[in-house]
């Protein structure tokens, strides 16, 4: 291996190193997680920073992964099968209802948004492209959940309690029974609970094996989607998860979502 290739090889092992348990590593911690000595992590760290691959808390000398990754995520997210293949769907949604319409899938315990067509009109609501919330939170996250094994879904909203506990008024049981509701009817329902005034309604897409690969959300003031307005939609949704299966096939839809996720 050439001086060059393990320069490479090394600077990918320090980025690999910090994990969602462990976002923020000092120098040391770096050097023993990947057994190399700390002047070499450190001159392999200074580069990574120049990049901006690597930021450095300059209060507690902590490294992190920099803001770089999310500028590449969204190259690599406007360029999946996913986002090509449902961007006219989501269109109809928004014409036939006024709303914006999202897509998304389940990475880990949050939902990460896969394409986002906002509402035509003055006042929207709008999740980004690539941005990630935790999934029990969410109109999108639920319908995913709802259809997930129990065990599967009780520590999802474990780790969205322990990590974003401020933004719900739910205890983990009555989380629970909400998706149990939600498999039962077909669609999600958020009134109000990661953030004020905003109402959605989400229902799920489905493989060949009947196991949850997407979601579609519905998302406006609550205002206009109000509590009297969600169920029609939920029906709505589903509704369209029945031409999309139809349209494109279950076996099709299972393809593309394996081309998508995030590995």
């Amino acid at each position: 291996m050439s001086q060059s290739v393990r320069a490479v090889d090394r600077a990918l092992d320090i980025l690999l190193c910090f994990t969602r348990e462990e976002p923020a590593r000092s120098l040391t911690q770096i050097a023993e997680s990947i057994h190399m000595s700390k002047t070499t992590v450190h001159r392999l760290l200074a580069t990574l920073e120049n990049k901006r691959f690597i930021t450095r808390d300059n209060s507690t000398g902590l490294y992190r992964l920099g803001l770089r990754f999310i500028e590449m995520a969204s190259l690599v997210l406007q360029d999946v099968e996913l986002h090509r293949w449902a961007q006219p769907y989501l269109s109809r949604l928004v014409s036939e209802y006024g709303e914006t319409v999202d897509l998304s899938i389940l990475e880990g315990s949050h939902v990460i948004y896969l394409e986002v067509i906002e509402s035509p009109q003055r006042v929207k609501l709008a999740a980004a492209v690539g941005q990630r919330l935790p999934a029990c939170f969410t109109a999108s996250g639920k319908a995913l959940l709802a259809y997930l094994p129990e065990e599967q879904a009780q520590k999802i909203i474990s780790d969205n309690l322990a990590e974003d506990s401020g933004h719900t008024r739910f205890s983990a049981s009555e989380l629970m029974a909400d998706l149990r509701i939600t498999a039962e009817r077909g669609y999600s329902i958020s009134e109000q609970e990661y953030e004020e005034e905003i109402n959605a309604v989400a229902a799920p897409i489905f493989d060949k094996d009947r196991n949850p690969i997407a979601s579609i959300a519905i998302v406006g003031p609550s205002y206009r989607l109000t509590k009297d307005r969600l169920p029609s939609l939920g029906d709505a949704l589903r509704e369209m998860i029945g031409v999309i299966s139809n349209e494109v096939g279950l076996v099709a839809l299972s393809a593309v979502v394996t081309k998508t996720r995030p590995r």
